[in-house]
């Protein structure tokens, strides 16, 4: 009898596995997929059709329009860039063997057992796994839910993974559509769109919703929406599609707006509208566990279903469809199974959108404060003001640090910039700790990094900002 059994190894299983084996628990971690040799394909959605191949497109077609367009800027001259997009491709699916491969060896290092098979939950103590025609029933003391989510399909566009895709297919195309269109502005829909415009494509995204990226501050937002838009993204909101069909040219496209309907023949359509956890067929009637009218799985903070010893954790469960919150919501739950005391602080889950420039954002925005009748005080500093963005020619953005107007604790930080990402991790710790306004302002940052506009974003929620005056910096009173 196994301890822990999980079920499914992406960045909530496979991470779960290598701490419960750490912590002395008997772990095994089922996968059901598997290449054309039977072999796992551990790591999920993230590393196999998502996060990393994505962004092993994002940045090698960042660096082709970095060669074809800006390399001048810096008094290199090349000859006109050929792409190579086999090579590209090429480079991905390197990156992607490399890292599910490295999942097989911390296994084998951790001493976790792998198995191969699609499991069926029968209760709290067994799972039935089926593999080649043949089932056996594994006995273990716990259960982790780890099972992911797939894209989610839409009537109007059916889809046929040749010329109409989802965001799996968007990442193999053989070559670059002439015209594409995205259906969904969200976080997939950009960075796919950003990757194709990029390399060529004639890019229109249509989002349904007439906001853009509503998590997201509003200004941010509508410069994001600007640059993309410089890009070469056709974004058009208040749009829905309302059918898609394949033809031998590629796909005929109808859509409305508030106005009129509009119809568009492109070569290829990626439909990016969201994601839906995979829970279909998992879980015995009999056991007693059941779903929302969207398939998740109820859990409380801790990740504990209704059934005593099963656990759920990322994208099967509420809240944001991120990698990063699945790993630690399974760290969370091996560690309490464990005897530990674990939990996560939900508020502080990072976001991230890896255009270029990125978008990140941790903590509340303004509006929600509004809402929320909190007093809050904000500061703000652009990237054009600092040393270093301006030496790499990356000075398009800003960061925004809010803060609340009586105790100067750090509520929010936003960013939209080249380096978004990593100085959103820094506002993290920050308010991981508990941090102000003046203990950020009061820290030593290194000179010349683009970190230091945090520095002076959090000295200006105090209007101590050295670099740029402080008089746009402000307090809003609810």
């Amino acid at each position: 009898m196994y301890e822990v059994v999980i079920v499914g190894s992406g960045p909530a299983g496979y991470v779960a596995a290598i701490r419960a084996s750490q912590l002395g628990l008997k772990t095994a971690c089922i996968e059901r997929s598997f290449d054309i040799n039977g072999k796992s394909q551990f790591g999920g959605t993230c590393l196999n059709v998502g996060c990393i191949p994505s962004k092993a497109l994002l940045d090698s077609s960042h660096k082709y329009v970095e060669a074809l367009n800006h390399f001048s800027d810096h008094g290199i001259e090349v000859n006109k860039p050929k792409l190579d997009l086999s090579k590209m491709m090429d480079r991905k699916n390197s990156i992607v063997t490399q890292l599910t491969s490295g999942v097989s060896g911390l296994f084998k290092a951790n001493k976790v057992t792998p198995i191969l098979g699609e499991a069926r939950v029968l209760n709290s103590t067994q799972v039935e796994v089926s593999f080649d025609g043949k089932s056996k029933v594994i006995s273990t003391k716990h259960i982790i839910i780890a099972t992911g989510s797939s894209p989610i399909d839409i009537p109007e566009a059916p889809i046929d993974q040749e010329n109409i895709v989802d965001s799996t297919g968007a990442l193999t195309f053989d070559s670059v559509p002439k015209k594409l269109v995205i259906i969904g502005a969200g976080v997939i829909g950009l960075e796919l769109g950003s990757v194709w415009a990029r390399l060529g494509s004639e890019v229109t995204v249509l989002e349904a919703m007439d906001e853009f990226l509503p998590l997201a501050d509003k200004r941010i937002a509508r410069d994001v929406l600007r640059e993309l838009k410089k890009q070469g993204l056709n974004i058009k909101l208040g749009c829905k599609v309302t059918t898609a069909k394949s033809n031998s040219k590629g796909v005929n496209i109808n859509f409305e707006n508030s106005e009129e309907v509009h119809k568009l023949q492109v070569d290829k359509l990626i439909v990016a509208v969201g994601r839906k956890p995979n829970t279909s067929g998992l879980i015995d009637e009999k056991c007693g566990i059941s779903f929302d009218e969207r398939g998740f799985i109820p859990v409380n903070n801790f990740c504990e279903t209704s059934i005593k010893n099963i656990w759920a954790v990322g994208d099967v469960v509420r809240g944001p469809m991120l990698a990063h919150k699945a790993s630690e919501e399974g760290i969370m739950v091996v560690e309490r199974i464990a005897g530990k005391h674990a939990e996560i602080k939900y508020d502080l889950v990072p976001s991230v959108i890896y255009t270029h420039p990125e978008v990140a954002w941790v903590g509340r925005n303004e509006e929600e404060l509004s809402e929320a009748g909190v007093d809050f005080k904000t500061g703000t500093f652009p990237f054009s003001a600092n040393g270093r963005a301006l030496a790499s020619g990356e000075a398009t953005g800003f960061v925004k640090v809010i803060a609340d107007k009586e105790t100067d604790t750090v509520l929010g930080v936003h960013a939209f910039g080249s380096s978004a990402a990593d100085i959103i991790q820094q506002g993290v710790v920050a308010m991981e700790f508990g941090a102000s306004a003046e203990d950020l302002g009061l820290t030593i940052f290194s000179h010349p990094t683009v970190s230091e506009a945090l520095h002076e974003a959090a000295l200006a929620v105090n209007r101590q900002a050295i670099h740029i005056g402080n008089k746009k910096n402000k307090i809003t009173k609810n």
